[in-house]
């Protein structure tokens, strides 16, 4: 076959290639073209040098293994890079500036911004120990992290697939430690969420959500906290006091400061201080407490200010015998239609029963006895407690002639570890039986003997 031939032969099979969309043009055109390499030399033998494998093909494939490998390791290991980042800056000190030098260092260091979503998880976990949990600033220099324009969905089809979804999960958990922490956002939040996510997206609707629901909620609770409690333990006490008292009436008083005394034997001695509170309502009932029954000083039970706990002691009574109960007696004039203004009608009736209600028990019925007195101390000891006591007999001369017992509980108890868990039975032996008596042995002994003549 001439080389005319042979050509026009190839042209055939290229026709072909639309129809079949061949692997067997593949075999021939390979085939040909190692029997005759004078075809190379034409134009067209420049279409048949694709079908010829490439020895770094192998190679290729071996490079793109190994950076695949490179990039799991990358990812890895980018949070641990961003981590030690936060802590080579926190060497120095701990502060809002500190935190900005970061995040600016990190915007400055590549333009396109790579690894952004690692960088604002670290940043994220990092913001406690700087102290900048609570600044919307902080949140808002940390969206403009992401790059702008890039995550907006183009048309409905991204937007209905959740476009770009690893990146609006870390912009919805920013969004969500701001929700945690108290933080409302602002317009510049919105716009930054905008530029980088579009308006149709999931941190734009848990940015809706936020704004909903957070001026609703923001004054619903009637005993708001601060977010900076007091350092000074008295102030902290008073405050606490103030809390569980509940009464604006009630008076708070400071039985003892904290100091340091030097004692004769030189050494120093550090007081405790002992804050005391108590309403003229307590007061009055103190004085009507019957002085032939005992009153109890208890505690401590804890109290929870935010991440703050402290503890307080109460002084109580028993809950006052069926027998002893006085029935209040109201007025007369108060239920008749010359009644004052100031006073509701009384009426016995229970508006909160139904036909179907079930009085079989009650808890209102459970009845507690009346406590007195509160008081706050750092040292929950019983010469500590007493004179808190002995302060109160100053405004409630019936304490004098009232027996006050101590119901004390041990303060914080520390954790076993598992160590200590397994060690401790070891470490206990078991005690060991005391022998019985020679005489209640043998009169067991009778007893069986009795049983099993008895059987027989």
């Amino acid at each position: 076959m001439n080389p005319v031939q042979r050509l026009l032969h190839t042209h055939c099979l290229r026709c072909l290639d639309s129809v079949f969309n061949t692997s067997l043009q593949h075999a021939v055109l390979h085939r040909r073209a190692v029997a005759h390499p004078l075809v190379a030399g034409f134009s067209h033998g420049q279409v048949m040098r694709s079908f010829h494998g490439s020895p770094g093909f192998t190679k290729a494939q071996s490079v793109r293994k190994d950076i695949d490998q490179y990039e799991d390791e990358r990812k890895k290991k980018s949070l641990v890079t961003h981590d030690d980042l936060f802590e080579q800056a926190a060497k120095d000190s701990k502060t809002k500036a500190t935190f900005n030098r970061v995040v600016d260092v990190f915007n400055k260091k590549d333009i396109r911004r790579r690894g952004h979503v690692e960088f604002i998880y670290a940043a994220l976990k990092k913001m406690p120990e700087f102290g900048v949990e609570r600044d919307i600033a902080v949140y808002n220099k940390l969206l403009d992290v992401f790059p702008k324009e890039v995550f907006v969905p183009r048309n409905f089809i991204q937007r209905m697939f959740n476009h770009y979804p690893r990146q609006q999960e870390c912009g919805v958990q920013l969004l969500e430690q701001m929700e945690s922490y108290g933080v409302l956002p602002n317009v510049e939040t919105k716009v930054l969420l905008v530029q980088i996510f579009g308006e149709k997206s999931h941190p734009i609707r848990k940015y809706q959500r936020i704004m909903y629901w957070f001026p609703k909620f923001k004054h619903a609770n009637p005993f708001p906290i601060p977010h900076n409690l007091p350092q000074d333990p008295v102030d902290l006490a008073k405050f606490s006091l103030t809390r569980i008292a509940n009464d604006l009436d009630a008076e708070i008083t400071v039985y003892q400061f904290p100091t340091t005394d030097i004692s004769e034997t030189g050494e120093e001695v550090s007081l405790p201080y002992v804050i005391g509170i108590q309403s003229p309502e307590q007061q009055s009932l103190l004085a009507k407490h019957n002085p032939s029954r005992p009153v109890f000083v208890e505690g401590p039970f804890p109290l929870w200010l935010r991440k703050t706990c402290v503890h307080y002691y109460v002084l109580r009574a028993d809950p006052i015998p069926a027998e002893e109960k006085l029935e209040e007696q109201y007025d007369p004039e108060l239920c008749g239609p010359g009644q004052s203004l100031f006073y509701p009608i009384w009426l016995d009736l229970d508006l909160e029963r139904d036909l179907g209600d079930d009085d079989s028990f009650d808890v209102d019925d459970v009845t507690e006895g009346a406590i007195y007195a509160m008081c706050m101390t750092d040292q929950g000891d019983q010469v500590t407690l007493g004179k808190w006591i002995s302060g109160l007999q100053e405004s409630n001369p019936v304490l004098g002639r009232i027996p006050t017992l101590f119901r004390l509980e041990s303060g914080t108890r520390e954790l076993q570890t598992n160590t200590e868990a397994c060690e401790g039975p070891e470490s206990t032996p078991e005690p060991e039986p005391e022998p019985e008596l020679e005489t209640e042995v043998e009169h067991r002994e009778e007893e069986h003997r009795h049983s099993e003549r008895v059987q027989q």
